[in-house]
This record gives C-alpha cells, structure tokens and sequence, in this order.
C-alpha cells in the first residue's frame, strides 16, 4: 500500500493566517506616527458631537462615544485614550448643553462624571484586551521561533549524519579498500619468494577486509541511502541485521504487508525514531532480544520496538533520560505521529509511534 504524506518540515498549522480587514487596519494605524493615528478618532468624536447635538437629549448617542475611545486604545495606547475619554466628554457636554432636563448645573455635572467614569472604564478594558493580545502575540511567535528553531535543529543533525556517512563510505572505505589491495598483492609477492611472512600479510589484509565491512555498516546506519519510496522495510530490516551483528544481541523485523511511504523524510524520521529506540534498548535497557515491527492498518502506519530489557523506569533512573527521547518524540510530533513509550508487560519497554493513514482518494 503507498501512503501519502505531506511535507513534514512544512507544517499546515505553520502558514501565516488569512488576517482580517480589522487587523490589517490595525497593524497599519500602528506603525503610524501617534499623532496621524489620533486624527481619525479624533474627527469621529467630534462628529459624535455634531450629530448628538442635532439629535437632542431624547435621542442620545452617549454608547456610540466609545467607538472612537476603542480606536485610540487599540491603535496607539491608553494615553490616547484617555484623550479622547476628555475629549467625548466636552463634545458630549456643549451637545447637550441647551437640551438638558437636569434642574440644576450640578447634576448636569454629575451626569458628565458618570459618564467619563464609564468612558473610563472603557480605556482600560480595552487596554487590558490589547495587552493580552500583544502577549498572545509574543508568546505565538516564540513558540514558533523555537519551533522553527527545533526543525533546524534536528534537519542540520539530519545532513550532518549524511555527510559523516557519505565521508566514512567513500572516504575512509576506499582508503581501506585501497591498503587491503597492497596487502594483498604484498601477500603474492611473499608467496612467489617463499617467504613465511606470507601469512602475516594474509591476515592483514583480512583484518582491512573485516574493517572495510564493519565501516560499510557503520556508514549505512549512519545514512541509509536506501530510506525512500519503497524502502523504509529494507532499511529497518538492515539496521536490524547490522546492530545484531555489531552488538550481539539478537534483532530481528517483522512486517505484516509491504508499506511504501511517498516522503522520503517521513521514512527517514520513522527510521531515526526505530533508530534511537534499538539503541537505547541496547546501551541502556541491557537487552537481549529486540523485535522491531511495522504494521499497517487502515487507520495508521504502526511502527513498534519491543525490548526485553530491564525497563523504561530502571534505564531512567541510569541515565536520567536525555536528548535521544526528546529527538524521538520531536520527529513524532513533525509527522503528526502518536509516539508512546512504556514499560511491557513481560519485562522490557515498548516503544510504539502511529503514523495517521489519511484516507484513500475517491
């Protein structure tokens, strides 16, 4: 079954977001001088002046003052708003001046103080909405910076296991390849004079054979080149074969149906992943035998390392966790994986990591 994958270093949730009108206007009026950005509600409220004067007292505009009491707070700060709070007051004051019911000029008065109390109000509610917004803001774009700053991480240790392993195979491999060559042929010219030395140099040369195999694996562990479309199960069985051999302990793959994976990363993260686990249950859990699994279901991608070590707990308080689990749980949470590590009922740790199946196209 092929599964599709989206780009994993190229997160939907990580797109900007389509901004409205209202905050277009906003970031705009913002990065204005102060005193640009004051004009608008400035003229709205003397506008609310007008109209309230027109109006008359039993047609009272009084709630529609805080629409330019809100602009002022929310595009330049509470200064402002408490500026056009004076303002709105004044213009509220001179409208209804001649219409008024109130009997005496000290409850007239009053009735402004309410009213900038309320005005008031206003300029800090809105203020504190700005100010937690500003600090959601802040705190969005931190996340994302150390998002982004995590996916550079774990995509430059990505390219320099890459350039080790290409450096070991075609490097340090065709060095050795190239000495076991003259000692082979020193072995002949031994062998033609006679010389017991012969089997000396027969031995070194299949000591420089056995190392050129031995950095032929290391370099395959360290870049399967083969981790692509059709490859994430030769790879997986590979590192089974290789770490058992490496290692002695006995590794081995299972698989319930040919799986082909389009994005090569997300092969290369569920390799990394089943990676980090086997050796993990090797250098810490002291495992003997370890089963690596890869399933396939109509709902997930299932890939499982089983150990019969002495435990998640036991190997923690060894070697107090560390980067190696963060890494696997950060290549999870890139392929919008479920990574779940725990103890096995019969001994050992379980490590399991779900990759969604999205489901087939109509």
């Amino acid at each position: 079954m092929t599964i599709e994958t989206p780009d994993v270093l190229t997160r939907t949730d990580t797109e900007p977001r389509q901004r409205s009108a209202l905050n277009l206007v906003t970031q705009v009026m913002r990065n204005q001088p102060w005193w640009l950005a004051l004009i608008p509600p400035t003229l709205l409220t003397l506008l609310m002046g007008w109209l309230d004067d027109v109006t008359g007292w039993e047609v009272s505009l009084f709630i529609f003052y805080a629409v330019p009491i809100v602009m002022a707070v929310w595009w330049i700060g509470i200064k402002s708003g408490l500026f056009i709070t004076a303002l709105a007051g004044v213009a509220w004051w001179f409208a209804n001046l001649d219409t008024h019911p109130y009997i005496t000029m000290l409850g007239y008065l009053w009735a402004l103080v309410n009213r900038e109390f309320y005005f008031g109000v206003v300029v800090f509610a809105v203020m504190a909405v700005r100010n937690k917004q500003e600090a959601d803001d802040a705190r969005i774009r931190m996340l994302e910076e150390q998002r982004q700053l995590e996916e550079d991480i774990v995509s430059v240790s990505e390219r320099e296991q890459q350039r080790i392993g290409r450096d070991l195979h075609d490097g340090l491999c065709q060095h050795l390849a190239a000495i076991g060559c003259a000692a082979r042929v020193l072995a002949d010219d031994l062998r033609a004079q006679g010389q017991p030395a012969e089997q000396d140099a027969v031995m070194i040369e299949e000591s420089i054979q056995q190392a050129v195999l031995e950095a032929r694996n290391l370099a395959h562990g360290i870049f399967p080149v083969h981790v692509d479309r059709n490859g994430l199960s030769t790879a997986l069985s590979d590192l089974a074969r290789m770490t058992s051999r490496l290692t002695g302990v006995n590794i081995r793959f299972e698989e319930s149906s040919e799986v082909h994976l389009d994005n090569p990363e997300s092969s290369m993260h569920l390799y990394r992943i089943a990676q980090e686990a086997v050796a993990n249950a090797v250098r810490h859990g002291q495992a003997r035998e370890i089963v690596i699994t890869l399933n396939l279901t109509p709902e997930n991608l299932e890939l499982r390392i089983d150990d019969d070590g002495v435990g998640m707990l036991e190997a923690k308080k060894k070697n107090g966790g560390g980067m190696g689990l963060r890494t696997m749980r950060y290549r999870a949470q890139i392929l919008s994986a479920h990574l779940k590590i725990q103890p096995r009922a019969g001994g050992g740790t379980s490590v399991t990591c779900l990759l969604p199946v999205p489901p087939p196209s109509p």
